[in-house]
């Protein structure tokens, strides 16, 4: 039987394979769901929460590690509701709502067509838009009354705006530098949907870049390259994105201009990351509502500035459905169907799979000993159970890039076989230089990633 893939032509998967999937190979479970679940809330299984973790660790290295422009902060999840108040969100941080006469279904009116009801499928009866803020609140305090109510923040830039000073002072970083950060925010949307596309609870991970007000429009445009080129490293194609300017119309209250890095979806074109034009809104706020002065002192000209902002935002959720939307493929072995996830090897939950050929005794301390030698590398998975064939196809529909296999010719030979998802062709190596092998394979399996200079906006 030949294991040479034959390609089927657009196959890729929709929002309900998908979910499918997710959930049959421990990605992502719907929360709760021995008590009938919790809508839009999700958790993330063993895979997930791996791939999330890669994900997470290689946006803090592009962002952080290997720049010395860009500081690190964790700030409180829930702080000083004058916070809210100072950066909008409390008087502007609504979407508009309507309510079903028949139903009762409560919907975004900017997301009806033809005003036409989601659950009831009625037209017209639908009520008059009202404002609904989506801040989550919660109580402070022994006493259940408004005095004690704070906020679950809806983003984790605030954060970064109130320690501006702070971090400048203990740092002594010098315009232009950012601020980066990686947290759970919290928004009470009213309609959540295409899974964990848009939920309730998400993950962000967030930059504020402070900058010279006359390199602010520069740096916007370095960014919006910068984090497409990002997203290209994690193996997203390219035909597959875009850059989209917002419309004037579009602009949140703070922003001056904002870009989208969009991919196409299931459903359509839709964010993935924004790339934001803050201007000097937020220190300027907080600054006035705090009292405290927010600004920087220019070593050339001995004058204090108010730093403008540009903000790359992105959702980690987000993030991984992307991904695995864009590795998603179905193709044909030997005239059986294959599902295969296309990871780059630095996103896949698994690295490498070690599949001892039988579950038989004699193979167990050789395959245990090649898993161990790779975990001290690698993400590595055993797995010793079922048909080989069937292991393989549990690998491929999980995106790990290679499978070492220990057959009973290792007991003699001191040599394994090394099988590549992509392509499932097969060498053998000898264990002496197992790790040089894997590691030059998953180098060729790599993206390759254009220049800042190629990428066009």
């Amino acid at each position: 039987m030949s294991d040479t893939p034959e390609p089927v032509s657009g196959v890729k998967a929709d929002l309900e394979t998908l979910v499918s999937l997710a959930k049959r190979r421990g990605f992502v479970f719907p929360s709760a769901e021995i008590y009938g679940g919790f809508a839009a809330a999700y958790d993330y299984g063993p895979l997930g929460t791996q791939m999330r973790r890669n994900i997470r660790d290689l946006w803090w290295r592009a962002m952080v590690q290997e720049r010395d422009d860009i500081v690190g902060l964790e700030a409180a999840i829930i702080t000083n509701p004058d916070v809210w108040v100072a950066s909008g969100h409390v008087s502007n941080f609504t979407d508009p709502m309507v309510e079903c006469r028949e139903c009762q279904g409560r919907f975004r009116a900017d997301h009806l067509e033809d005003d036409i009801c989601p659950n009831c499928g009625r037209k017209g009866t639908m009520g008059e838009p009202r404002q609904f803020n989506m801040m989550l609140s919660t109580i402070v305090g022994p006493v259940a009354d408004d005095s004690g109510r704070a906020f679950m923040r809806p983003e984790t830039a605030q954060g970064m705006f109130v320690n501006f000073d702070n971090v400048q002072t203990t740092t002594r970083k010098r315009l232009p530098f950012g601020i980066a950060q990686q947290g759970k925010s919290f928004r009470n949307e009213i309609t959540v949907k295409q899974f964990i596309f848009r939920t309730r609870e998400f993950e962000q991970m967030e930059m504020e870049y402070f900058c010279h007000p006359d390199q602010s429009l520069d740096l916007h445009t370095y960014w919006k390259k910068e984090r497409l080129r990002w997203h290209l490293s994690l193996g997203i194609r390219r035909e597959h994105l875009r850059l989209r300017d917002h419309d004037q119309e579009e602009l949140s209250h703070y922003s001056q201009a904002t870009s989208d890095v969009e991919f196409h979806y299931p459903w359509g074109w839709g964010e993935l990351e924004g790339i934001a034009h803050r201007g000097d809104f937020d220190l300027t706020e907080h600054a006035k509502h705090s009292g405290k002065k927010l600004t920087y002192l220019d070593p050339e000209t001995n004058q204090h500035i108010v730093p403008h902002v540009v903000e790359p935002a992105l959702g980690l959720d987000r993030e991984m459905l992307t991904i695995l939307f864009d590795a998603y493929d179905e193709d044909e072995i030997g005239g059986e169907k294959r599902v295969v996830l296309h990871l780059s090897p630095e996103v896949a939950p698994v690295t490498v799979a070690v599949l001892p050929l039988s579950k038989k005794e004699t193979l167990e301390p050789t395959a245990r000993e090649v898993s161990s030698m790779l975990r001290k590398q690698y993400r590595v998975q055993y797995d010793d159970t079922q048909s080989i064939g069937r292991r393989y196809r549990r690998q491929d529909e999980i995106g790990t890039p290679l499978c070492v296999t220990v057959d009973f010719d290792s007991l003699e030979d001191n040599a394994v076989t090394i099988r590549e998802r992509d392509t499932t062709e097969q060498i053998r190596v000898p264990i002496s230089g197992l790790m040089d092998a894997v590691r030059d394979r998953l180098e060729a399996l790599r993206p390759v990633v254009p220049s800042l200079g190629e990428i066009e906006v």
